[in-house]
């Protein structure tokens, strides 16, 4: 009994069944019809959106017994193979199994002959960047300038990881995550025509789970009607199935767990969590689904026009409510929550204690309104216990630690008010911070350092002027390796040796083959990036290569990589162990294979 699986038999065939991705479709049939075809294309995206069913397509397109053009004919011979696998002159080469240079090696020996039945001999190298850096030093002039007959077609997740010199061989095309309705739209198609009864809740939570891959929402389409038992013309896609088996919750769920937390009521919330217990659900999952809820609420409050409908949540409650500064702070507490659960001791234990903590802080009502009180107090309801000023002291600080909430409505924790004992001298006094509209106090900024990426307070920052004025090679290295710069304009700043910098002018020095980087928004985008440390945007200026140049950001980091790995190839085989496998056990080493610790 053979079966195909949803994803596989419902796989587009044609530029006009793709979903999402009208964008690639258009460049790509124009390129099609006018015979104006690159010789390397590069599809990135997300998995599941339709890099390599493009690729599939476009070979198709270039080798039709009909003739090339944007809509093959899908009966001839050709096209059949294609769909199937089985062309000759379709070859797919999967990157994450042959990264080593040998492979790449065959390829272009392979790439000199003519193709044995098509017009174009097609290679398809799916996740691309797995290659090996010899692999892609090898490839690099091929690619460039490969025969004719020979076009290369390149799938990715991960184009970062791909070198410069590839992506400027390459015509790149970023293909989009598809969103719930163009999912939920394929996923309904597909269920009409399979003739299988769904309930449109199921098909929306499917879509949902399916995060922007249409295969991933395929498959676990494929999982709910074996798991529902639903088949065409016997049983129905249930809403309440489906959520059982994604592990989600129902939506009124939701709402009754921010109703207890509205109410202040620490029993109802315990309740709401123990019946939620009784299914089992995906404990991050309901974080989420709170995170959302918690959006909307916003959007109605502020941006009211705009705010989604969710039949199964009457958020106008919860909207008139709650105030926005607290939608705000249980918004980071949920974010919070779901980063930290894996390190709680149980799932639900850490999924308790982000709405306990939720329960625990919140402004005082009429704190920052006109007439009201200047501070205002972060305090725990009264279910959640009159606590000693210790406990007050400990809120303070983790009040303190919910950055974003201290600038809507800054918290301080308050002491009951009938008496308690001191607190313990190893805990700090509480400590009352500004309203919005007054000056900072010092003594919060003193208190709660900025930190750097490795947790520890990050060293004050060096005033713009004074890095400004004493910038160097050496500088320049460590000014670019800490910019937030992504695509292009990073491979710019990476190449670009530091040359000089006086009177507002930045003289840079870059290589004659990456001339293609000096694109005037490109410049321009490197320019405002290094605005704010440098006082103001310099003028950016290129020199040919000049002995004076200091060392690039990219070969800085590649001599790092390269000693790394240096170290860990010696650190390997001078290991006692290994030494005797190879001398006593003719063991061998295969080449490329070792990588340092900290790469993984």
């Amino acid at each position: 009994m053979s079966y195909l699986v949803l994803a596989r038999k419902w796989r587009p065939k044609r530029f006009a069944e793709l979903v999402g991705q009208e964008h690639v479709v258009r460049a790509l049939s124009n390129a099609l019809d006018s015979g104006r075809v690159h010789h390397a294309y590069l599809f990135t995206g997300t998995r599941g959106v339709g890099k390599t069913t493009i690729a599939r397509i476009f070979a198709k397109s270039l080798n039709c017994e009909q003739g090339t053009g944007a809509d093959p004919c899908g009966v001839c011979e050709t096209c059949q193979a294609i769909d199937a696998g089985r062309y000759i002159d379709l070859l797919e080469i999967d990157a994450a199994s042959n990264t080593g240079v040998d492979n790449v090696r065959d390829l272009i020996d392979n790439a000199q002959y003519m193709p044995s039945r098509g017009r174009y001999k097609v290679y398809l190298i799916d996740e691309v960047h797995m290659l090996s850096k010899p692999a892609f030093n090898a490839l690099l002039k091929t690619l460039e300038e490969p025969p004719g007959h020979v076009k290369f077609l390149f799938a990715t997740t991960d184009p970062e990881k791909l070198l410069v010199t590839v992506l400027s061989r390459c015509l790149q095309f970023n293909l989009k995550r598809l969103d719930e309705a163009q999912i939920g739209g394929q996923i309904t198609k597909i269920l009409g025509a399979e003739g299988i009864a769904a309930e449109p809740g199921a098909i929306t939570q499917l879509a949902r789970a399916a995060d922007g891959s249409l295969r991933d929402g395929l498959s676990l389409l494929d999982q709910a009607i074996a798991y529902t038992g639903a088949a065409a013309g016997a049983g129905t896609l249930a809403d309440e199935a489906v959520a059982r088996m994604l592990g989600t919750v129902d939506r009124t769920r939701i709402g009754a767990l921010l109703e207890a937390l509205a109410a202040g009521d620490g029993a109802r919330l315990m309740a709401e969590i123990d019946a939620l217990a009784e299914v089992s659900p995906d404990w991050s999952g309901v974080l989420d689904a709170m995170a959302a809820a918690l959006h909307r609420i916003q959007l109605r409050q502020l941006v009211p026009g705009i705010a989604e409908a969710d039949d199964a949540l009457d958020i106008a409650p919860l909207a008139a409510a709650l105030r926005p500064e607290l939608v705000q702070l249980w918004y980071q507490m949920a974010l919070g929550g779901r980063r930290d659960l894996p390190l709680a001791p149980s799932p639900r234990a850490g999924f308790e204690m982000s709405l306990l903590r939720m329960l625990a802080f919140r402004p005082v009502e009429g704190a920052g309104q006109a007439g009201g009180p200047e501070p205002s107090t972060a305090r725990a309801p009264s279910s959640a216990g009159r606590g000693s000023a210790a406990a007050a002291a400990r809120a303070a600080l983790d009040a303190d630690m919910a950055g974003p909430s201290r600038a809507a409505a800054p918290i301080q924790a308050s002491a009951p008010e009938r008496r308690s004992p001191a607190p313990p001298a190893d805990l700090p006094a509480p400590r009352r911070v500004p309203a919005p509209d007054a000056a900072p106090a010092p003594v919060v900024a003193a208190a709660m350092p900025e930190t750097g990426a490795t947790g520890f307070p990050a060293a004050p920052a060096a005033p713009a002027s004074t890095l400004g004025a004493s910038l160097d090679a050496g500088g320049w290295l460590d000014l670019v390796g800490g910019l937030a710069l992504r695509g292009p304009v990073r491979e710019l700043a990476a190449h670009a040796a530091f040359v000089s910098w006086r009177e507002g002018i930045l003289r840079l020095s870059l290589p004659a083959a990456d001339d293609h980087l000096k694109a005037p928004f490109l410049v321009s985008q490197l320019a405002q990036a290094l605005a704010p440390t440098l006082g103001a945007e310099p003028q950016i200026r290129f020199e040919d290569a000049v002995a004076s140049a200091g060392e690039t950001l990219h070969a800085r980091n590649a001599r790092q990589r390269d000693a790394r790995q240096a170290a860990a190839e010696q650190a390997f085989l001078a290991d006692p162990q290994v030494q005797r496998l190879m001398q006593q056990q003719g063991a061998r080493l295969v080449p490329d294979s070792i990588r340092p610790y900290d790469e993984g």
